[in-house]
């Protein structure tokens, strides 16, 4: 109810008192008021009619997601892209229309923020259970979405199925999914352990396949996907994946392909014929696990956005012609020698940073190509997000011009007074993390931190001045510096 009156701050006051009424027929009892179930229905039942139909769309799609679950903002809203449900409005683009869309859910109290990310915006919702309660209802009825397993019971659909969500893949729910018309399923998600529902002969039309965190996922189901044509986002994510045949060419419709976290850390030349493909996802963020791209990616594969969790190797170092490039996650530099390939990866990220580039990640082990950025002629100024882990000293001049900069994670190494005193500078930051993961261990590593560390006799001095942003400070490492903060330091900050 605060969701719906936050959002219609023009109702004026008996419009809520009949909205009062028509809720709480017994409102007028003296004394405390126990909600029943019913009411408790109603209340739900207002707020979700209150919403626009785009809204509505979108919040029952959350029936997808089992009870409980831990919703992905990014996995949601591309999702919702990818099966049509967002599309751009007034000059703006589906991220952006998706974004609002989810803004709106979260202001409405439709979905809960449990966890945020270091940019301050909802890494992860979840859906309060008598809310999902009436979605998944709600979806049933206007055959929108058929959820099969879960915490539901529901009947079986009398016509074609649509939207399959299958969250308890049991042998009784199994024949309950045998006996429904799977013909004309454009999305398919299954939670659990994967047994025999990805023939292409029975999900001929799917354009949506979600199997994250999949159990019992082998490499006859690939072949399988690689017959459904009509693909526009495939998730592996978390499976037992170890390698993708050129077989994936096929699908030309392709837009997001997620092999995070799985055995992938190659991709096929064939990816270089889905000239559609917006988004690759892959390696993995806590291991560092990377992914190594095709040659040819840069000739063809002009839509992409997205290149996250990638291997630079000498024949992939040259990716000037991916313009519309928005974020690079590279996570390994290590076989990169000679000073041509390092110059053409340099000279990509200077040219990228004119055009879409917002957000830049490079974990720098063991070469100096992190220290090599300081030799940019000109900044990537639309960043709002940069990570740089490597053996740094000094920071890139240019860094302290990146107005839009609101993320900032660098290594323990940079952690210097004069550094500090330079990215105070950055008045849109709003999250700066210094940090060493536990398994760089690495003995040049820590003597970079322990000269740090004696820098200004041991002691590292926050400026009383600047940081007009910033709300959250993350220190992490097997050696800390001692920090010294004036009174009047980091006057905004929230968390540390």
């Amino acid at each position: 109810m605060a969701g719906l009156v936050a959002c219609n701050p023009d109702k004026r006051r008996e419009h809520w008192e009949n909205v009062c009424t028509t809720i709480f027929p017994e409102s007028g009892k003296v004394g405390a008021y126990e909600l029943t179930q019913e009411e408790v229905g109603r209340i739900v039942s207002h707020c979700y009619n209150d919403m626009s139909a785009e809204i509505q769309t979108c919040s029952l799609y959350l029936s997808i997601f089992p009870k409980g679950c831990k919703i992905s903002r990014k996995h949601l809203m591309r999702r919702w892209i990818a099966e049509g449900i967002v599309c751009e409005k007034d000059g703006l683009g589906v991220d952006v229309i998706a974004e609002t869309y989810f803004n709106h859910l979260i202001r409405r109290k439709i979905i809960q923020p449990v966890e945020h990310n270091g940019n301050g915006k909802v890494k992860k919702c979840v859906v309060h259970d008598m809310v999902l309660e009436l979605i998944v209802k709600k979806a049933s009825e206007e055959n929108f979405i058929t959820v099969i397993g879960g915490n539901w019971l529901m009947q079986l659909p009398s016509s074609k199925v649509r939207r399959l969500s299958i969250q308890d893949n049991d042998s009784k729910h199994a024949k309950d999914t045998e006996k429904m018309n799977l013909s004309h399923v454009r999305s398919l998600t299954i939670v659990g352990r994967l047994k025999k529902q990805l023939s292409s002969h029975s999900f001929g039309i799917v354009q949506v396949l979600d199997l994250e965190g999949c159990k019992d996922f082998k490499q006859h189901h690939i072949t399988e996907i690689c017959g459904m044509f009509l693909l526009k986002y495939l998730s592996l994510r978390k499976t037992d994946a170890k390698q993708l045949p050129d077989k994936i060419g096929k699908l030309k419709n392709l837009e997001t392909l997620d092999i995070r976290e799985t055995g992938v850390v190659e991709l096929p030349k064939a990816v270089c014929q889905l000239e559609w493909l917006v988004n690759i996802l892959g390696g993995d963020k806590t291991t560092r696990k990377a992914l190594k791209l095709p040659e040819d990616l840069k000739k063809k594969m002009k839509a992409l956005k997205i290149l996250s969790g990638i291997e630079i190797v000498e024949k992939s170092s040259d990716l000037r012609h991916l313009t519309k490039l928005r974020k690079i996650a590279i996570y390994k530099l290590k076989t990169l020698k000679s000073d041509p390939t390092l110059e053409a990866l340099r000279s990509s990220i200077e040219y990228l940073g004119g055009c879409s580039l917002q957000t830049l990640i490079i974990d720098d082990e063991s070469s100096d190509f992190v220290k090599s950025l300081d030799g940019l002629s000109s900044p990537p100024r639309f960043l709002v997000a940069l990570e740089l882990s490597g053996k740094m000293i000094k920071l890139p001049n240019w860094i302290t011009k990146l107005s839009a900069l609101n993320k900032l994670t660098l290594s323990l190494t940079a952690l210097r007074t004069d550094n500090l005193e330079h990215l105070s500078k950055l008045g849109s930051l709003f999250s700066l993390t210094f940090c060493i993961r536990a398994n760089q261990q690495d003995r040049e590593i820590l003597a970079i931190v322990a000269e740090n560390k004696m820098y200004s006799k041991g002691v590292i001095i926050v400026p009383a001045q600047g940081f007009e942003s910033l709300k959250l400070l993350c220190l992490s490492g097997p050696l800390l510096p001692i920090l010294r903060f004036s009174s009047v330091a980091m006057p905004e900050l929230e968390k540390a």
